[in-house]
């Protein structure tokens, strides 16, 4: 666990979260980047067959988070061993938070990250677009952490697994919505 209430370390829990950000940060940043080098892929295809495709991706994804089709996402199902935390705490942190950020060492249970990935993917957004984007899921992966950082409360991860099902379905609905805005005006 990367805060614990018994916290003994020679090294501060806001640095730690500071270098675990700056990890997420990087890592995010470097997923977009590789996104946006594939995306040329893309680009040859007419602009209304890559709106259609994105769409679809996220009509897709809302259908998977409602549970009306079973799709199984893509993970590596290793877990980050615990030593990357426990030989150099700074390092590690460091670490810990690139290959979360970068969305593939660890399972993201939630469609939406894939949806948004496909999109910047299929509609090969320019570089500062999809870097931002990048960055932004590193920032959102790190809010997490700040939030339990910042709140101290024992009972804050119960209270997020009630809500993160409503979450869930909220963000599964709005996604595709904004998406099909964005994509048709």
């Amino acid at each position: 666990m990367l805060f614990s209430p018994g916290w003994r370390a020679p090294v501060r829990q806001g640095e730690v979260l500071a270098v675990f950000t700056l990890g997420l940060l990087l890592g995010g940043t470097l997923s977009a980047a590789v996104i946006w080098l594939l995306s040329g892929l893309a680009a040859p295809l007419p602009p209304p067959v890559r709106t259609a495709a994105v769409l679809a991706a996220a009509l897709l994804g809302a259908a998977r988070e409602l549970g009306l089709v079973h799709l199984p996402l893509p993970q590596n199902a290793r877990q980050i061993p615990q030593e990357v935390l426990l030989t150099r705490l700074r390092r590690g942190s460091m670490q810990f938070g690139f290959e979360l950020g970068t969305g593939v060492r660890t399972y993201v249970s939630a469609s939406s990250p894939y949806v948004l990935a496909l999109g910047l993917l299929l509609s090969h957004q320019d570089p500062a677009t999809t870097l931002l984007a990048g960055t932004a899921f590193g920032a959102g992966r790190a809010l997490s952490s700040t939030l339990t950082y910042l709140s101290r409360d024992p009972a804050r991860s119960a209270a997020v697994a009630v809500r993160l099902p409503a979450l869930t379905t909220t963000t599964a609905l709005v996604l595709p919505l904004t998406l099909a805005l964005l994509l048709l005006t």
